[in-house]
């Protein structure tokens, strides 16, 4: 199952350059990445992104990350994914950018 990280231009520039990241601050804030699934990556990005251009989309393999992934209750007790490690460019499956047209957040089509 693929799990979603958006990223603003910096903080992808940055995991590029030093293969590693802690995330973006209210990741670093948290003590953990902030994931979501397939369903919730729309109501992360108008929540947390509106109206922000230059996003990048993460897709990581949530099997892949172990025990350092837990699932826990947010937004309305729905439960995300949220990694209790630095995020690895390794880790990351594929990236492409999230385009925001006419204010919307256009997700990459035949994602599963």
């Amino acid at each position: 199952m693929l799990i979603y990280k958006i990223f603003r231009a910096p903080e992808w520039a940055t995991l590029k350059d030093q293969k590693e990241t802690a995330g973006a601050p209210v990741d670093m804030a948290d003590g953990y990445v902030h994931f979501s699934t397939l369903a919730q990556a729309p109501e992360t990005a108008a929540k947390h992104f509106a109206g922000e251009d230059g996003l990048m989309l993460l897709a990581v393999e949530a099997d892949t990350l172990g025990d350092a992934l837990k699932w826990e209750p947010s937004r309305d007790g729905a439960l995300f994914p949220h990694l209790y490690r630095n995020l690895r460019l390794s880790d990351v499956h594929w990236a492409q950018p999230l385009p925001l047209i006419n204010g919307q957040h256009q997700f990459p089509p035949g994602l599963t």
